[in-house]
């Protein structure tokens, strides 16, 4: 979505001036970098130290632009360049164009669904046509592939003459990536990498939430038309059709080869969108990702302008702006749509549900992304009251934080169904999805979506098909409406939901017990002594990591990097929390963008040395074969020694010296970054480096054990003052 953003630059061509068409394709900084495979540091080096670096020729005094010709030009006389990706120099056209980056990504749009629908057309007119008559007859040829794929009323609109005419190399160059990449996957890279490029302007659907709501959609059946009237960059829409193609493929094994599936007949997928560049981008992102559906969006406010009043969708996927006030309240204070009560100003997410109700057919389903005071706020409690009463509020999810933006706050989804004539008996499903009873891990990272799909698919899948279900305490409970209608009219799910019992119940606090009784014992055997030894400090010759880096004794690695493979599986992420904390890896690759392929992270292996570089704590751990495999996360630095020449406890133990870590830090007003190539440590033989390691390896032993005490005792001591108080425990 992108209801609170301003469109990106998107000048419409026709009033660019001539000479504005007439500059050259222009590249910023990091764009520079970014085609040599270097940080923007080097490329403010390069413009100091070299007097024939290419003059800005636009920008401003702290963000100039080049000349994309010159720089390539300068970067293959230099030797840092061979060639262009094409990739990168389609995007950089993109970013350069006069006309801004949403107007260029427009009209590349266009040329690929023209190179994907007609591909003997593209090619017969890109060989024929020079420049000026390629863009001048691309205009009529672009109007008829789109209104015959989009529909009459598509928003790609301005791809004039004029609007071309700057454009005739980004639109051979888009040409050629189609060729090279695909269609589709070629618009995937550039939306991908716009959407990137622009995270404040954009609001969007992650991938997790998007397929979920499309699944719990499914639940009642295949889907022949489904609608987003807040289709943003259409996540929600492209996930409802993966869905029915999966039902579909699912389908035809059940029913055996040569059987035809309902999910067979076409998807028609409708798409509203009040940013009219967005729309636009959306439309085209869905004609070349899901050739098979019929696709039609709409620029427009949704609710002052609505594009489908007549439509009766099988399924509504919605997440609608947040905390909007001015949606029309005013304007709109008669409108049909108002049927379960009239929103106040402070309820804009009341009248985006009204407004799912109203474009479904009867016994359809609507799913939408909801803050979670939306279920709490005294102000909506009339109309919460009448959804429930009239059976067309079936289901409330609270989801982890972290689903979607804003990461911070605990989301909700809220599942809907049409009622008919006859409602059933009206009931509330409310499923806490995010809660320690549903047995997700504690990533700090990102949700766990398998266990969130699990336990919120299942509950409503049992719900719907019985009409209601066996209670769980604190993950899920059906309720009667009228248990719900107080003054409050209170939906949130964790206050309706029993709490689980206290750490599993009695016996499993006494097997906590039984094991802190045994780990103390154990802590106070590994309790060491301090042995006598010198007077003074030794005075022993030192080295530094950066020096042993440089002579090949280790091997040093930055962590951070790397990205989740789509469809395949990922390794965990080993972030600084679980260094710090003696922990096993619990973070999650972040997802591979559209905009390319999938990063490779930094792998541990066992016997590496783990450092965190930020918080001015003197930590180094030696990783074990339980952590092997595990991606190394942000803000660590990896020491891979050579046991021929260093003992990796050795060089762990004296890596935690507080001296030693207090010279290599550097200070600034809010944190304390550690520089690892500083740290010192002594030049020892190495039977000498495994004395010293194996007195280290017993300290982090006595560590651990004393870390498992202390969560095993704040287990017993929580464990029991939940039991005395929900009256699991008795106090003889």
């Amino acid at each position: 979505m992108a209801h609170n953003a301003s469109p990106d630059n998107a000048t419409d061509a026709r009033t660019v001036p001539a000479r504005t068409q007439d500059r050259p394709t222009e590249v910023t900084a990091a764009g520079i970098a970014r085609l040599a495979g270097v940080g923007r540091a080097a490329v403010s080096n390069w413009r100091r130290r070299h007097a024939d670096f290419p003059k800005p020729v636009g920008g401003t005094e702290t963000s100039p632009a080049f000349a994309l010709r010159d720089i390539e030009q300068w970067l293959r006389d230099q030797g840092k360049l061979a060639e262009v990706p094409l990739r990168e120099r389609v995007w950089q056209q993109l970013v350069g164009h006069p006309a801004g980056a949403a107007a260029a990504l427009r009209q590349a749009g266009a040329v690929l669904l023209l190179a994907h629908d007609r591909p003997a057309a593209w090619q017969q007119l890109r060989a024929a046509a020079d420049d000026a008559e390629l863009t001048g007859v691309l205009p009529a040829v672009l109007d008829a592939v789109l209104a015959a794929r989009l529909g009459p009323g598509h928003p790609v609109r301005g791809l004039t003459r004029e609007a071309l005419a700057p454009s005739a190399a980004l639109v051979r160059a888009t040409g050629d990536l189609a060729a090279a990449d695909g269609a589709a996957a070629a618009y995937d890279f550039l939306l991908g990498r716009h959407l990137d490029a622009n995270p404040r302007q954009y609001t969007l659907t992650p991938p997790g939430p998007a397929a979920l709501m499309a699944e719990l959609a499914a639940v009642a059946g295949p889907s022949g038309t489904v609608l987003d009237p807040a289709c943003g960059a259409g996540a929600l829409l492209a996930a409802a059709r993966e869905r029915t193609a999966e039902e579909g493929d699912a389908g035809e094994r059940d029913a055996g080869e040569g059987d035809a599936g309902e999910s067979d007949a076409p998807v028609t997928l409708y798409g509203q969108e009040a940013d009219a560049d967005l729309a636009a981008l959306t439309a085209l992102r869905l004609g070349l990702g899901v050739p098979e559906a019929q696709v039609r969006v709409r620029a427009a406010d949704t609710l002052r302008a609505d594009a489908f009043p007549d439509l009766a969708a099988d399924a509504v996927l919605l997440h609608p702006p947040f905390n909007e006030r001015n949606w029309g309240h005013d304007e709109l204070a008669y409108d049909p749509r108002w049927e379960y009560g009239f929103p106040a100003r402070t309820e804009s997410e009341l009248a985006w549900v009204q407004h799912a109700l109203a474009r479904l057919r009867v016994g359809g389903t609507a799913v939408l992304l909801m803050p979670p005071a939306a279920a709490s706020r005294r102000s909506g409690r009339r109309i919460r009251a009448d959804l429930l009463r009239r059976g067309a509020l079936r289901a409330v999810i609270a989801l982890p934080a972290g689903a979607a933006p804003p990461n911070g706050v605990p989301l909700h989804l809220w599942v809907l169904r049409k009622p008919g004539t006859t409602p059933p008996a009206p009931q509330l499903l409310v499923v806490d999805a995010a809660g320690p009873a549903t047995g997700a891990p504690a990533g700090r990272d990102k949700p766990d979506w398998q266990t969130v799909r699990t336990t919120a698919v299942e509950a409503w899948r049992t719900f719907d098909r019985d009409g209601g279900i066996e209670e769980q305490p604190g993950v899920r409970r059906s309720l009667a409406a009228i248990d719900l209608l107080d003054d409050d009219v209170d939906l949130a799910p964790a206050r309706h939901l029993p709490p689980p019992a206290a750490v599993g119940g009695p016996a499993e606090l006494a097997r906590i017990r039984e094991r802190l009784t045994t780990t103390l014992a154990r802590t106070t055997a590994l309790t060491p002594r301090p042995d006598g030894g010198a007077a003074g400090p030794a005075r022993w010759p030192l080295t530094t990591v950066g020096e042993l880096a440089r002579s090949g004794a280790l091997v040093l690695r930055a962590g951070g990097a790397g990205t989740a493979p789509a469809g395949g599986a990922a390794p965990a992420v080993l972030t600084d929390h679980d260094v710090i904390g003696g922990d096993a890896p619990s973070g999650t690759l972040p997802e591979a963008p559209a905009s390319g392929p999938a990063e490779e992270p930094v792998l541990v292996q066992a016997g590496d040395v783990v450092v965190p570089v930020l918080g001015g704590g003197a930590v180094a751990r030696v990783t074990d074969d339980s952590t092997a495999g595990a991606a190394l996360g942000r803000n660590l630095t990896l020491l891979r020694p050579d046991p021929a020449a260093l003992d990796p406890w050795f060089l762990a133990g004296f890596l935690r010296g507080t001296a030693n870590n207090r010279q290599a830090s550097s200070y600034a007003s809010t944190a304390t970054r550690l520089d690892v190539r500083r740290l010192q440590l002594p030049r020892l033989p190495l039977a000498d480096q495994r004395r010293y390691g194996q007195r280290f390896r017993d300290l982090a032993a006595f560590e651990g054990a004393l870390r498992l005490t202390a969560r095993l005792g704040e287990q017993l001591v929580q464990g029991l003052h939940d039991g005395l108080t929900d009256g699991s425990v008795t106090p003889d």
